[in-house]
């Protein structure tokens, strides 16, 4: 077995490095290089937005792909450019407003990663006759094998807590898994700074790209407004407890757990808890109306490796993460009548439809990734929940 796990020499073993521009995938070029791998870097175009081209911390825009090309260049391997923007915009920027119109908090770069990278960039590595794609993540692989599957591999989180991305790669299929290589999990950033200054690359000292790639100057609002321009209607401000409090200008300002910047002033600290998008209401309401035990999924991606409703169906114990930031804490898994859903053993605060809930096997570095899925609704304590339906079960005045 080589180090990624074929049975056969390097070189004649094709890997597809997804080349973003940033240090990370371009270390682990490099590392493929010298491990003796037939080597070839493909970059995404995914968008141009003017001032985003050049922005420190973007991606996958015009000095991105150049520093992908020169990277390239000083380690010897081919390097291809593939225009993916309208694919890009269809499967992830036009999502991405219309769920923050319906009053969702989505996360894009788990989009980013379900249809670009790991569904058409994986076909393209494909067609190639790669034997993998290979990628920058702060994840680890290894064989798993089951019968019949002896070639099958699981997700673990990686070695560098603090850069682990397991968060972002929960709805990785099986089969993408089984295809994927990720040859950092086992480094901290700090290593592979050193790696790519040790390799010569003139990306070594680049800073790391930030989440909402596709957004210039960090202002998500204009993307939305643009595309959406109705989720930026004006509405009221409600209390839980029925009171119209003020008027703002648009739902998308505001998101779930948010406390300064709302915009009222009554004497008492106040949180968004709700955002009625059909009724164009931003409920606010007091901290302890934001703890939530419970969520609801949508689109689960189950990694385990029994069935989900069986291994669910009496309660699955596991471990949870609701950010991307936070570590794993104790929680159970249910699959019944009633649907998929989490209960969470540490109440959690500002928990928004749109964002995910990954499972682990434990809380360490060496946890597995069960998968997870999107949260659809979450409950909080029964006063609140009553609190809000009754007020969402009020008509909006004209």
């Amino acid at each position: 077995m080589n180090t990624l796990d074929f049975d056969k020499k390097p070189e004649d073993t094709r890997i597809v490095v997804a080349m973003s521009g940033g240090v990370d995938s371009s270390v682990v070029a490099g590392i493929l290089k010298r491990e003796g791998y037939d080597v070839l870097g493909i970059t995404l175009q995914l968008y141009d937005h003017g001032a985003a081209v050049h922005r420190a911390g973007s991606c996958c825009a015009g000095q991105d792909i150049d520093d992908a090309r020169r990277v390239c260049e000083t380690l010897g391997i081919p390097h291809y450019v593939l225009d993916y923007e309208a694919r890009f915009r269809e499967t992830v920027i036009n999502p991405f407003a219309e769920a923050y119109a319906m009053g969702e908090t989505p996360v894009p770069c788990v989009a980013c990663n379900q249809t670009v990278k790991f569904a058409d960039l994986l076909a393209t590595a494909q067609e190639l006759g790669a034997d993998a794609l290979a990628t920058g993540h702060y994840i680890r692989s290894r064989l798993n094998p089951v019968a019949g599957h002896p070639n099958r591999r699981a997700l673990f989180r990686p070695i560098d807590s603090d850069r682990d991305q397991s968060w972002f790669l929960f709805a990785t299929t099986q089969e993408q898994i089984d295809y994927l290589r990720f040859p950092l999990g086992g480094l901290s950033k700090a290593q592979t700074r050193e790696l790519a200054e040790e390799m010569g690359l003139v990306v070594a000292k680049k800073a790391d790209s930030q989440d909402i790639c596709f957004v210039p100057q960090g202002k998500y609002t204009d993307i939305i407004n643009k595309l959406k321009p109705n989720a930026a209607l004006v509405g009221d401000i409600v209390h839980l407890d029925g009171r119209v409090l003020g008027r703002h200008d648009g739902i998308v300002h505001y998101t779930i757990g948010q406390r300064r910047g709302i915009g009222v002033a009554t004497g008492e600290p106040l949180y968004v808890v709700h955002l009625d998008a059909r009724g164009r209401r931003v409920v606010v309401g007091p901290r302890e109306a934001l703890e939530t035990h419970r969520v609801y999924l949508r689109d689960m991606n189950w990694l385990g490796d029994g069935d989900l409703s069986s291994d669910a169906g009496e309660g699955f114990a596991c471990f949870a993460k609701v950010r991307s930031t936070r570590p794993p804490a104790e929680a159970v898994l249910h699959v019944d009548e009633k649907g998929v859903y989490v209960d969470l053993s540490i109440g959690e605060a500002g928990v928004a439809p749109g964002q995910a809930c990954v499972l682990y096997s434990a809380p360490g570095a060496d946890a597995r990734v069960y998968g997870g899925g999107f949260i659809e609704r979450s409950e909080r304590s029964p006063e609140a929940e009553a609190s809000l339906k009754a007020l969402l079960q009020n008509p909006v005045a004209a």
